[in-house]
């Protein structure tokens, strides 16, 4: 499988884990992992912003 099929398996997991959750009422395990992985997603691109700038912030000559 590839990058796309993959994440077009877990969309339809997620989604339709929501749609059962909003029946019951409750979150399922895997709307918590999905919640876990996209907050790990959001550091991670965070983080690496945070370098890039300060990393460039750090080369400028002011002088």
């Amino acid at each position: 499988m590839n990058l796309k099929q993959h994440f077009q398996y877990y969309w339809i997991r997620f989604t339709s884990s929501r749609e059962s959750d909003l029946d019951r009422g409750e979150v399922s395990a895997t709307t918590v992992v999905m919640a876990a992985a996209l907050i790990a997603l959001a550091i991670a691109v965070g983080a690496t912003i945070t370098s890039k700038v300060s990393s460039k912030a750090n080369s400028l000559d002011l002088g």
